[in-house]
């Protein structure tokens, strides 16, 4: 019974043997394209020489680094005269982030950017690989960024034509329609969650809109619930038209609340929740029990660290401030308060009793002339970075949450009041260097000066914001000290002597297959040289750029590819030699020794992705060849490596265990 099933099993294995030889004749195809499209000078000589120069191939060179091809090391002197000392590191970053955005622009390989600050000099060290024009790149490098404060474009590009208005009506009509047959299905008591999912630009989690007050940013859907008296649960019978777009809401919650008109004073201390220089708690109680004493309604705005905090409801407060903020009179300052973010005085400027609702609304898209005539979403105002004094992380005093914090000079705080009182309900878009990096909507007009941009920020994406608009704002000249170019020279002979060590690896490991394990070696051998132009073409096709490190990756990968391949055939051996027919022993060979070779595999996967992301440029390049190689040499060595060889076993003259370095057994069949 155990021949038989034996005998069996290597039937089934074989019972498709032509499926098997188109693949084997496919990869020796895929092996010579590959080599053609890594290769192309030697792929274009071949067809010329056959006169088909319609499949030519572009000669197009692979992406090399500094190292390989030479370039261009510039250092920059930042003039700090005008920064305060304290800010000087974060303005040197920001303008780090400019000038890697203005290199990225220029197509150059792994660019380095880094910043040395020591012995109060503040320099900018600029690696390029392979810039064609340096002087332009020198010229833009330089540039102090612009910092710019955009608009939205209400207008078309130009004047609708008679057929243009005809058809905005047409399409603004079959919005509404749209819009109505939702409303119709609502009001006929479809699930609301379902038809926000189905129609709504606004996905589910954020469909709600809580607290709306008649001076709030959503008020047209605060005076719809009144006037339409609706209750909790009711869905208007009618749509509204915003600047957004055709909403169908319902009513989730109607009440009155207070709104106060609130400015504090915040002291910090250890163990308190966002404190960027936190102080003992007795020297914070001191210093706010001082400020207290000394804090009159007409000093209050005076006091050092004094913000104010606007009109808001108290549910957006923690409830300790909350509570305090209810309790003390308009016009008085409140005892001293602790709460999360430390100890607090409250001065209550003004309140006043509002009704408010909350609603959970359906969005739908409405037609508007900018659609039909399309223009540029933006165009500029009269702010600039100019206006901007500085930008700081803040955070939240209800929820903990990082902020970015804008304060203007007396110009640009009337500007940006004026700005912020045209487009309400709008977002006001942020560009540096041309590029947008913010486009925060307005709740409401903001004058005072100060500005607060909240979004789901964490506090390394707020403090990057911080640090590229302070980049537009303040004065941060840079000046070229020292320019040196990396000669070809070098590149030519580091990426020759790179790519005959590649060579002679691949040589002297066929040769080691060859000798040690002869047939199934010659297999490996094969196998490699797939693997080897297939690894070569994923490096053009995803455009990698080759440095010398990452060369080392390559040629590592190799050694991962052959020492797959040595435990299957080392496995191969021990199968042949208890006694099972090369067909069995094959398949079980390849089966057993895949978890070892998959486990290996992953290590090194994981050892790469560490490497990649949390190493510098060269090692990053490293990292990301290795980690290349190792996914492609388990394809070749469990694939590959296993259709030549099931291949290879048809003929009758390929199965002698000679060629696979193993001694007959008794057993063996």
């Amino acid at each position: 019974m155990q021949t038989w099933k034996i005998k069996r099993k290597s039937v089934n294995k074989t019972k498709k043997p032509w499926a098997r030889r188109i693949i084997g004749v496919l990869m020796i195809v895929l092996t010579l394209v590959f080599a053609g499209y890594d290769f192309p000078q030697l792929w274009n000589q071949a067809v010329r020489a056959v006169s088909l120069d319609g499949m030519k191939i572009a000669e197009t060179p692979f992406r090399l680094g500094l190292d390989l091809q030479g370039g261009t090391h510039l250092v920059y002197e930042a003039d700090m005269t005008e920064i305060p000392a304290t800010e000087r590191v974060n303005a040197l970053d920001g303008v780090k982030n400019v000038i890697e955005r203005r290199v990225n622009s220029f197509g150059v390989s792994e660019p380095i950017v880094q910043t040395i600050s020591t012995g109060g000099t503040y320099r900018l060290v600029i690696e390029l690989a392979g810039i064609k024009d340096v002087t332009q790149a020198i010229e833009q490098i330089g540039k102090t960024p612009v910092l710019e404060f955009k608009e939205p474009v209400k207008e078309p590009g130009r004047a609708l034509t008679d057929d243009e208005k005809t058809q905005l009506k047409e399409m603004q009509k079959n919005d509404r329609a749209s819009a109505n047959a939702v409303l119709d299905r609502a009001l006929a008591g479809e699930d609301f969650d379902k038809l926000i999912s189905e129609n709504s630009k606004v996905p589910l989690a954020k469909s709600t809109i809580k607290n709306i007050t008649a001076n709030s940013q959503f008020s047209d859907y605060f005076i719809q619930a009144k006037q339409k008296k609706l209750k909790a649960g009711q869905i208007s019978n009618s749509v509204l038209e915003t600047n957004e777009g055709i909403s169908i809401f319902r009513v989730e919650e109607v009440g009155d609340t207070k709104e106060m008109l609130l400015s504090h004073v915040l002291v910090c201390y250890e163990g308190k929740l966002r404190c960027e220089k936190p102080i003992p708690e007795i020297e914070a109680s001191i210093k706010i029990q001082n400020l207290k004493k000394s804090a009159t309604p007409e000093s209050f705005s005076t006091l050092e660290g004094v913000e104010d905090l606007g009109w808001a409801t108290p549910d957006k407060y923690v409830d300790a401030f909350a509570l305090a903020a209810l309790s003390t009179p308009v016009g008085e300052i409140s005892d001293v308060v602790e709460s999360e973010f430390g100890f607090h005085i409250i001065y209550k400027r003004d309140e006043r009793p509002v009704s408010a609702v909350t609603v959970k609304r359906i969005l739908m898209p409405f037609t508007t002339e900018a659609d039909i005539v399309p223009s540029s979403p933006w165009k500029n105002t009269a702010l600039s970075g100019k206006h901007l004094k500085r930008a700081s992380v803040q955070f939240d005093q209800r929820s903990g949450a990082p902020n970015v914090l804008l304060d203007f000079n007396d110009e640009g705080s009337d500007l940006f009041g004026k700005l912020t009182e045209a487009h309400v309900g709008e977002p006001i878009a942020i560009f540096l260097d041309g590029g947008l990096i913010s486009a925060p909507r307005v709740q409401q007009a903001i004058y005072g000066g100060q500005a607060v941009i909240t979004s789901d920020f964490t506090v390394d994406e707020a403090r990057l914001l911080a640090q590229d608009l302070n980049a537009g704002a303040l004065p941060v000249p840079i000046n070229l000290v020292s320019q040196q170019t990396v000669g070809p020279t070098l590149g030519a002979v580091s990426l020759a002597k790179s790519i005959n060590a590649g060579l002679i690896g691949l040589i002297l490991v066929g040769l080691f297959m060859l000798v040690f394990y002869r047939l199934p070696g010659l297999i490996a051998t094969l196998a490699l040289l797939f693997f080897a132009v297939i690894n070569l073409a994923a490096y053009r096709f995803f455009d990698v750029t080759i440095t010398l490190a990452g060369i080392a990756g390559f040629v590592l990968s190799i050694g991962m590819a052959v020492d797959a391949n040595v435990l299957i055939f080392e496995r191969l051996k021990e199968e042949l030699h208890s006694g099972r027919d090369f067909g069995s022993a094959t398949d079980e060979a390849f089966t057993r020794a895949w978890t070892s070779i998959r486990d290996g595999n992953l290590t090194t996967l994981i050892a790469a992705a560490v490497l990649y992301w949390f190493s510098s440029s060269f090692i990053r390049g490293f990292a990301l060849t290795l980690a290349i190689g190792v996914i492609l040499s388990m394809f070749s060595a469990i694939m590959v490596s296993r259709v030549y060889l099931k291949n290879v076993l048809a003929w009758k003259w390929a199965r002698k265990f000679a060629l696979f370095c193993v001694k007959k057994s008794n057993n063996a069949r």
